[in-house]
């Protein structure tokens, strides 16, 4: 009942409908008069389909209040081609290559069962005539460009600070990008220019907060964030301690021999950090000494002697006789305190 009751707060927000409006001189553009009736199966579906949590529902319906604020300004919906459409000026999410995302194959059967019910934010590109910026609503475009359907955007002028902090923005309200997500979206704001105050606002951190995910972001190489990827259960803390790890050049090689092992490429992002993790606080084992072969006046090898941490030892080969390992045995006994004073 929950689930349904959020959508009805989705539907009366809307009218009942969320049908995209356009300006009569976009051809890509629907207007909101020409709009279908929802289908019947639209309420049910989104309950059914979507085995959507109550906390995405409360999401959309707060997505939905911005979305009727927006349009109360004399701002459209419009339908878009998503092949127009390109990514933010800075990326924000880490996935893991050939991997699954279970979210997101939810939110393709969710759109694909009752439409797409928030739009996407998006601006006209500023240097490609033609083509548009998303500034957020990228998974919900990704899940168009999947279902080969035409995507719902909002369309307004944003400067590249508007679109950062918009991004940022919805971000922060659906707390859905993990640490590492956000110190690397932090780290790319400030290598492309952005003024740290706007990459603090972007982010919704404090002046510290920002100086941890930049730390952070700085210690860890980029090749081997990506290779983790979002790792939700890895916070702050571990992550930094990941960082104080492989700064040394030794915990750099070693973490990027990590990620190169099979083992590695098959399993999910939480378990590609602990491995790394695990590698890089392991002590190492120390190697065992090669045995030294003892040999006679013919280069015949008869034993060998072992040199373990625990101590040292002379191991006759099969074949020695009883009569010379005895004598051997008789002959140390009786020279060793004259050979361990010699080495002293």
């Amino acid at each position: 009942m929950a689930g349904i009751n959020r959508k009805n707060e989705l539907k009366a927000l809307f009218g009942g409908s969320l049908a995209p409006s356009a300006p009569p001189a976009a051809p890509e553009t629907k207007s909101a008069p020409a709009a279908p009736p929802p289908p019947d199966h639209s309420r049910s579906g989104a309950v059914k389909a979507m085995g959507l949590t109550l906390g995405a529902m409360t999401r959309e319906a707060e997505e939905a209040r911005n979305l009727r604020a927006a349009l109360e300004k004399g701002e459209r919906v419009v339908l878009l081609d998503p092949a127009v459409v390109d990514g933010s000026i800075v990326e924000d999410r880490l996935t893991v290559s050939g991997r699954t995302d279970e979210d997101f194959e939810r939110l393709v059967d969710s759109i694909r069962e009752s439409g797409q019910q928030v739009p996407i934010l998006v601006r006209p590109h500023p240097t490609a005539e033609g083509r548009y910026q998303t500034a957020y609503g990228h998974r919900r475009l990704e899940a168009a460009r999947r279902l080969g359907i035409k995507v719902q955007a909002v369309v307004r002028a944003l400067s590249d600070d508007a679109l950062v902090l918009a991004q940022g923005k919805e971000n922060a309200e659906r707390r859905n990008l993990t640490f590492i997500e956000r110190a690397f979206f932090a780290r790319t704001l400030v290598s492309r220019g952005f003024d740290r105050k706007v990459v603090g606002e972007a982010l919704a951190v404090e002046k510290s907060e920002l100086s941890r995910l930049l730390q952070v972001a700085e210690a860890v190489p980029v090749h081997i964030v990506r290779a983790i990827g979002p790792a939700p259960k890895a916070g702050r803390d571990r992550w930094m301690a990941l960082g104080s790890l492989v700064s040394s050049d030794a915990g750099h090689a070693k973490a990027t021999e990590e990620i190169g092992f099979q083992r590695f490429a098959e399993a999910d992002s939480d378990k590609r950090f602990q491995f790394v993790f695990n590698r890089l606080t392991a002590r190492d084992k120390p190697k065992a000494a090669r045995p030294r072969e003892l040999a006679d006046g013919t280069g015949r090898v008869f034993a060998r002697l072992v040199t373990t941490a625990k101590g040292s030892r002379i191991e006759f080969l099969p074949g020695a006789s009883a009569e010379a390992i005895e004598k051997a045995a008789d002959l140390l006994s009786r020279h060793y305190s004259q050979i361990a004073g010699a080495g002293e």
